[in-house]
């Protein structure tokens, strides 16, 4: 339920987008507050099941979730959805995590390296059959549905929970002795949320231009400034960052961020380039990505059980960051007139880049820690993730559209009286208008005003294929670093353990 909502908007952005109002630039604070509220409450899970109890935590954080998920549906406008969606966001950011660790408890040690493959393919179905639902909802019914469909799911889970999952004994039980780091969390907050309107609105702000970025940005610089600080002084950090000091989790930190900018923000830029430009419905869009992750989700199983016998992740790596660099030069060769079939190599490539990432990011992680610091490690992985994914998305919004621009100025270039085709093709459309409409005095200006709509069309879709090849080009970037992530071969019993620490602090 919680993967399905990280994808199920995507296809459906159009249609908010057209009923609230907003631009697509705005309509993308929808996703991203999501994102950010994972990005905060994930580090803290740990913390919290602990503090509360698993079993309390995880039904809190299961209701919370079903009572935004109906405000999300009734929202009458933008900021008010994107409010509930930051709330949304908070309370499913424990459903996996939790989850996850619930279901380790039933495994054997040995086991647990297969366990994580399958719940893999778990993983990746979720945000997978999200754009198809969407998209069925949003072609049958209305967009608010699709934040309806969660609600009944959350009652059935919420009574199975309390039915069927045991409170593990003393949780909950030692409030007096955990003392919380506020200012930590508060820190965090203000860095992070900051640094995210920065980068969603820089642009149409005219960047420092603008007094209000130039404060917000003071507020992201002292928020995270601020919090690293503080995580370094204390006694019992929210999150611990003391282990940035072991080069190798810093150096694959680097890859985690960049994997997450590629996953995010080539699932939102792919649904609004097919429908806007290539004239897909949300379900054919949903049907689009779904296949090819149904060719590739077979891998995960097999990627679990390598990595839960000890099998380096490297190799895994380095084929995976080939496949992304792939997609994105292939994805930046699409045209206008490409069907969902034609999409189908690229996104098999998208796939196949994120099986071969995911698993073994989270065993490189903590390749090169003690096991005692592998929950803080798989803690900072998957919140850095999420980061990458947030500010990929911002980032690609502000890219796409300074592309949209200059592509626009390129082509305009183009309509001029001196060249011979642009006279051709305005006369013809002169011709189809005076015949249709019988208007002879008004079919020129409605002409450029038809090939002006068709030159911004074109714009953006050149800058949607720019920005497919900015993520090739940042995976390019980082490629270097897998000189440093040589390590050892990591033992099956520190797999083991790293698999449940996974499971504990997603």
């Amino acid at each position: 339920m919680e993967l399905l909502d990280t994808t199920i908007v995507n296809v459906a952005l159009n249609q908010i987008s057209g009923a609230l109002g907003a631009t697509i630039e705005d309509i993308a604070w929808v996703i991203t507050s999501y994102a950010i509220a994972n990005v905060i409450i994930i580090p803290m899970t740990g913390f919290l099941g602990e503090y509360f109890g698993r079993k309390t935590y995880y039904l809190t954080s299961m209701i919370l979730f079903g009572i935004a998920s109906y405000f999300c549906g009734a929202s009458d406008s933008l900021w008010e959805l994107v409010l509930w969606r930051f709330f949304q966001g908070i309370g499913g950011g424990a459903l996996l995590s939790t989850s996850q660790a619930i279901l380790f408890d039933a495994f054997e040690t040995k086991e647990r390296g297969l366990a994580s493959g399958l719940f893999g393919m778990g993983i990746v179905l979720g945000p997978t059959l999200g754009p198809v639902l969407g998209g069925y909802i949003v072609e049958h019914y209305s967009w608010e549905q699709i934040f309806y469909v969660n609600i009944p799911i959350c009652l059935v889970a919420s009574v199975l929970t309390i039915l069927f999952i045991d409170r593990k004994a003393g949780e909950g039980e030692r409030k007096d002795e955990i003392k919380i780091d506020y200012w930590g969390i508060g820190l965090l907050i203000m860095g992070i949320g900051s640094l995210q309107y920065v980068l969603e609105k820089g642009e149409s702000e005219s960047w420092f231009e603008s007094r209000q970025i130039v404060i917000i940005s003071l507020m992201a610089a002292v928020g995270l400034i601020g919090f690293v600080w503080r995580e370094l002084i204390t006694d019992h950090p929210v999150v611990n960052l003391r282990i940035f000091r072991y080069n190798k989790f810093a150096f694959s930190t680097a890859f985690t961020l960049v994997s997450g900018f590629g996953l995010f923000t080539s699932v939102f830029v792919y649904p609004v380039l097919v429908q806007r430009i290539n004239g897909f419905t949300p379900l054919e869009t949903g049907l689009s990505l779904m296949y090819p992750t149904l060719a590739a989700v077979v891998l995960f199983p097999v990627i679990g059980k390598r990595m839960g016998a000890g099998a380096s992740p490297i190799p895994f790596m380095t084929i995976g960051i080939i496949f992304f660099i792939i997609f994105g030069f292939y994805s930046g060769t699409a045209t206008t007139d490409m069907g969902r079939w034609d999409f189908f190599p690229m996104q098999l490539c998208r796939v196949l880049g994120i099986a071969m990432l995911q698993l073994p990011l989270i065993s490189q992680a903590v390749a090169g820690l003690k096991p005692q610091e592998y929950p803080a490690g798989i803690a900072l992985t998957n919140m850095i993730r999420q980061l990458g994914g947030a500010f990929g998305i911002a980032l690609a919004n502000n890219y796409a559209t300074a592309r949209a621009g200059q592509h626009r100025s390129d082509l305009m270039a183009n309509m001029s009286t001196d060249n011979p085709l642009f006279n051709e093709r305005l006369a013809g459309i002169v011709r189809n208008l005076t015949t249709s409409t019988g208007d002879a005095f008004n079919a020129t200006s409605i002409a450029y005003k038809q090939l002006e709509l068709t030159v911004v069309k074109q714009a953006y879709y050149l800058a949607y294929l720019d920005t497919f090849r900015l993520i090739s080009i940042f995976f390019i970037m980082i490629f270097p670093l897998l000189y440093f992530l040589k390590t050892k071969k990591i033992s099956p019993q520190d797999a083991a353990i790293a698999a449940k620490a996974a499971a504990e602090s997603h």
